[in-house]
Parts: C-alpha cells; structure tokens; sequence
C-alpha cells in the first residue's frame, strides 16, 4: 500500500481520484489549496503526490517548488494532475522537478490510477 496526497481544489474531482485509488489498495490524503498541500506532504510524507495548478493561496507551481526546496519532501514523487494543456506549462513543471504532467481530460480516472499503479511498482 502506498500514500499518495492529491492536492485539488474541486472536491468532485479529489473525491473520484480518491474511491479510485482507495479501491487499488492505496492511502489517500487530501488537501484543498497549495497551502494545505504542502503542510500535508511533510507531515504525511507521501510516496506520491498529484498536484493541481490552479488552487487557492498558492498555486501548483509554487506548491512544486517549495516541495522541491525543502530537504523533507524533494524526494516525493510529484505529477501534475490539470487542466492546462500547453507546453510553457508542462515544461515548467519538469524543470522545477515534476516528474510527468497529466492533463485531466487525457486521461479517465481508471486510466490516471494504471499510470500511478505503474510509477509506484
């Protein structure tokens, strides 16, 4: 079983990500803004993390990149689970140290949890 925080704003969406991966066998954390997100991800000390771009108090990038600055969770795996499809974005995300970008709309939730299941064997 591995911990996976979700960092996402709309509960409809954490919600269906979270019945999805907690039927896969994982433990799921949720925040709802970049402030949470990050506070979470050193007390829980996630195996992964899904992270949203737009979210309230601080956005996904910074979120991404206090994660990466801090010496407790630069070793969390970090995805980035949006809606913002365009390049300046994804490759943004990798340079501060997301290691993939997923567009939700790519993506069906039992599709997002096959690729987790896939990063974390």
């Amino acid at each position: 079983m591995k911990k996976i925080l979700i960092i996402e704003d709309e509960e409809t969406i954490s919600s269906m990500y979270k019945a999805g991966l907690e039927d896969e066998g994982h433990q799921i954390i949720v925040a709802k803004d970049g402030e949470e997100g990050f506070i979470k991800a050193k007390e829980g000390k996630p195996d992964l993390i899904l992270l949203d771009i737009i979210l309230p108090k601080i956005d996904g990038f910074g979120v991404l990149k206090k994660l990466k600055e801090d010496a407790t969770t630069k070793g969390i795996m970090v995805v980035m689970l949006t809606n913002l499809g365009q390049e300046d974005d994804k490759g943004k995300a990798k340079k501060i140290g997301a290691i993939d970008y997923w567009v939700k709309a790519d993506y069906t939730p039992s599709e997002v949890s096959k690729k987790i299941g896939k990063l974390l064997s």
